[in-house]
C-alpha cells in the first residue's frame, strides 16, 4: 500500500535525521523520500519534518507521529505474520561484525535461503554498534558483554581467540614464553579492542593476567592484520575464526600454549518494540544452530 510506504519512509528519515541516508537505506533517490515525506504531511494537514540545508529535526506533530506510524507498521507486520504455517517471505535486514559475517554467517544464510526462497537478505558488515532503530535493522550479531538496554538478546555462541605468529618472525625474534615477554616484543595491534594496547590471557587455574603490548602497527581490519602476521611482521591476537586454516597448514603457528585467552559471549540481539515476525525468530535459530555446528 502507498500510505504505509510512505509511513515506513517518513519513520526511516525520522530515526536516521538524514533524507539522503534514508534514501540509500530504502533504495530510493532523496527526492522521492521527499515527496513521500511531504504527502503525509499534506494528507494529514501537520508539517512532520522541519528541515533546513544543514539540519533537520522532527516538529511537536512529527514526535507524536513518529509513534503512531511506527506502531501502525508494527501492527501490519505482525498481520502479515500472524500464521504459524506457511512460506516464509519478506526482507531481513541484518548487520554483524566483519570476521562473523565473513567466516560463520555465510553458510548459515545460504541454507536459510535455499529452505525459504522467499526471504531477501541484506547484510551489513560493520565493526561499528550500529543502532538498529535508527538505522532500520530487523537483527544483529553482536560480539563481547551486552549494555543494559530494551532490546532483546539470545547468546548464540562463543568467540574465542588465538594469539600467534609466522614461524620466520618466531625463527627471527624468538618465541615468547611468558605473556609478559609480548611487552618487549613486535606485536600488532587491533584498533577494534577496547583498549587496543592490552591483552589478557588466563593461567592454570583461570587467574587472568593482562599485558601492555605495543610495536608500531595499528589496524582496524582483521584480515589485514592476519596478512602481516603471514608475512612476518609481528604478533597477533585474533578470532580463532581468522586465523585456524593458517593454523592448521602452518602459516602461523599458537604461541603460549600453556596460557589460555579469554571467549566472548555472541548474541543476536533486536528490538522489543512490536512482535518479532517469524522469518526473524527462524533466522535466530538457524544462527544458533549454525553457530553450534561450527
Amino acid at each position: 500500500m502507498a500510505e504505509l510506504d510512505e509511513l515506513r519512509t517518513f519513520i526511516a528519515a525520522a530515526r536516521i535525521g538524514s533524507f539522503a541516508k534514508a534514501a540509500r537505506q530504502l533504495n530510493l533517490s532523496p527526492a522521492m523520500v521527499g515527496r513521500r515525506i511531504q504527502g503525509l504531511e499534506q494528507r494529514y494537514g501537520a508539517a512532520l519534518i522541519e528541515r533546513t540545508t544543514r539540519s533537520q529535526r522532527l516538529t511537536e506533530a512529527g514526535q507524536e507521529f513518529l509513534g503512531r506510524a511506527e506502531a501502525v507498521i508494527a501492527a501490519t507486520e505482525a498481520l502479515a505474520d500472524i500464521s504459524t504455517s506457511g512460506p516464509l517471505s519478506g526482507r531481513i535486514r541484518l548487520t554483524a561484525p566483519t570476521t562473523v559475517g565473513i567466516r560463520r554467517l555465510p553458510p548459515i544464510i545460504a541454507r536459510f535461503t535455499a529452505a525459504h526462497p522467499g526471504i531477501i537478505f541484506e547484510m551489513s558488515l560493520t565493526d561499528r554498534r550500529v543502532d538498529l532503530i535508527a538505522e532500520g535493522f530487523d537483527l544483529a550479531v553482536r560480539i563481547g558483554t551486552l549494555p543494559s538496554s530494551s532490546m532483546l538478546a539470545r547468546r548464540v555462541g562463543t568467540y574465542r581467540f588465538a594469539c600467534c605468529a609466522s614461524p620466520d618472525f618466531l625463527a627471527r625474534h624468538g618465541t615468547p614464553r611468558h605473556p609478559a615477554d609480548l611487552e618487549r616484543a613486535r606485536c600488532i595491534l587491533n584498533l577494534n579492542l577496547i583498549p587496543r594496547n592490552r591483552w589478557t590471557f588466563q593461567d592454570a587455574t583461570g587467574e587472568p593476567l593482562t599485558v601492555e603490548v605495543g610495536g608500531g602497527i595499528e589496524i582496524d581490519n582483521g584480515e589485514a592484520q592476519r596478512a602481516m602476521a603471514i608475512d612476518g611482521a609481528g604478533i597477533v591476537y585474533l578470532p580463532l575464526d581468522l586465523v585456524s586454516d593458517d593454523l592448521a597448514n602452518g602459516a602461523l603457528v599458537q604461541i603460549l600454549g600453556d596460557w589460555s585467552l579469554p571467549t566472548l559471549p555472541i548474541h543476536t540481539l533486536h528490538s522489543s518494540r512490536h512482535l518479532v515476525p517469524r522469518r526473524v525468530s527462524a533466522f535466530i535459530a538457524a544462527v544458533a544452530e549454525g553457530f553450534r555446528e561450527s
